[in-house]
Formats: C-alpha cells, structure tokens, sequence
C-alpha cells in the first residue's frame, strides 16, 4: 500500500473496533492503513462504530450469524455499528480502514456489504489514511472526509455473500460444509441428517437462505477454494476438488461470482 505516513501496524487496535481513535467532531471519520498476516483471526466482536475497510492486497472473509462475507482484492467491505461478526484473513493482507460515526453514515446499509472501490474512493481512501493530527478539523480535511462519505453512498453494492440459515440445525450443516466441502452433497445427504423429506428441506433451504442447494453449494465450493488459492496451490487441483471439470470452467464461475479471476487470489 503506498502513501502511508505511520508504518507502525496496530492489527489488534483497528480490529476490535472499540479503540480510541482521533475522531473529528465535524467529520466523524478516522483512518488507519494496516497489514496483516495470512491466517490472522479474529474473535467475534462488535463495533461502536462503523466500519469500511478497503483490501488492497489479499483476501478477507467476515462471518456473522447471518452468512459470510468475502472480500478480494480492490473490494471494500462494510461493517455497520454493533454487528457481531469475526474476521480471517486468508492471505496477507493490506487494507486502509476508515471508522464512522454513525449519524454520518445513516443511509449505509445495516449489514454488512462488499462493494467495488471506485479510483476516486482509492484516492480519497489514502488522503484520509495519511491525515497527521488536526488534519481531520482544517478545511481540506472536511472536505475529503465530506465526499468521501458521498462516495460511500453512490459505491456500486457486489453479492459477494454466502448466506445462512436461522435454523440452528440447518445452519450448523451450512458451518460444517464451508469447513470442509464435499461439491456432490446432495439434497437427500442434506434432509436425511436433518430427518425431513426432500420436499420439506428444498423448502426450508431456500425459505431460509434465498437460493436453491445447488446454488449455495455452489458458492460454497468457491469460498473454500480461497484458502487454498492463497497458499498457492495450483488451481487445477482445485478446481478438481471443488467440483469443476477444467481449470477454465472454474475460473469462469469464479470470476462471475467473486468478481476477480482465481490467479488475482493466489499469494
């Protein structure tokens, strides 16, 4: 990441959400840049304020109870205030994090969301990142910080989510399977464990989820091929594993659903 004036990464400090940062009364923004290692996690935990951080390197994957979320590279996520939710980090990754009150960002979404960053919300990201104390308050400051929050607003939303279950049972096969895939599970697999018909579960999963099995598998699949793509393994291998007869039929139902070609996630 270019442009930042403090090297010095506080990877806990921006995670949790609730650290004391300089936040203008007029603007109600901060900004931080950090790294992180691959593999770094965090605890389930909540904000006081909102949250938009932007992965300019490597991949983040944000779980609540409500689904998951994947981030790629060039991708910004959305965390609104006090939504429960955990972090991994897939690969290494470099974000630059803005924190907002929330009376500034009321016309957000009150879950999360992905979004494609324009060149301007880059810019406007780095500017705001690298602001020195007092920078926030002085007129060029509001001014960046005020369209950048008009920015926010007009960013173009990416259904880079996986969503899950209320229902507990149901919900606890959706965790077990994105641990560990298996892409010919079927949907008579599936209403057996849960001791219901076929009829009744293609009812549940779709009432509960909004897709189809086969769909949510599916994204599934593609979700957990993530890890794998950012230690570097090779994506014929995965694409093999996940279900897909070619390397070139996976990396086309990736690029369409994640939004970037499988090689941008490899490490």
């Amino acid at each position: 990441m270019l442009g930042c004036v403090s090297r010095q990464r506080q990877m806990a400090r921006v995670m949790d959400g609730n650290a004391h940062l300089a936040t203008d009364l007029v603007t109600g923004v901060a900004g931080h840049c950090s790294d992180f290692p691959s593999g770094y996690e965090t605890a389930p935990h909540r904000h006081a304020r909102c949250q938009f951080s932007y992965a300019s390197a490597g991949v983040m994957m944000v779980t609540s109870d409500r689904g998951v979320w994947v981030v790629p590279p060039d991708r910004g996520l959305w965390v609104p205030a006090g939504m429960v939710h955990d972090v991994r980090m897939v690969s290494r990754v470099s974000t630059m994090t803005v924190w907002i009150d929330q009376a500034p960002a009321m016309r957000m979404p009150n879950r999360c969301q992905v979004f494609n960053v324009s060149p301007l919300m880059r810019q406007l990201l780095e500017e705001t990142v690298n602001f020195t104390a007092g920078a926030y308050a002085d007129a060029r400051g509001r001014l960046i910080t005020a369209l950048l929050l008009n920015e926010l607003e007009v960013l173009p939303r990416l259904p880079f989510r996986l969503p899950f279950p209320k229902n507990s049972k149901l919900a606890t096969l959706c965790q077990n399977f994105l641990r560990n895939p298996t892409p010919h599970a079927t949907i008579d697999d599936w209403s057996a464990a849960l001791n219901i018909s076929r009829r009744t579960f293609t009812r549940l999963f779709r009432q509960e989820t909004g897709l189809s099995f086969s769909n949510w598998r599916q994204h599934a699949c593609l979700l957990a091929a993530l890890p794998r793509l950012a230690a570097g393994e090779s994506i014929t291998s995965i694409a093999i594993d996940v279900g897909y007869n070619s390397p070139a039929a996976f990396a086309t139902m990736f690029k369409r659903l994640q939004g970037v070609p499988p090689s941008r996630c490899l490490s």
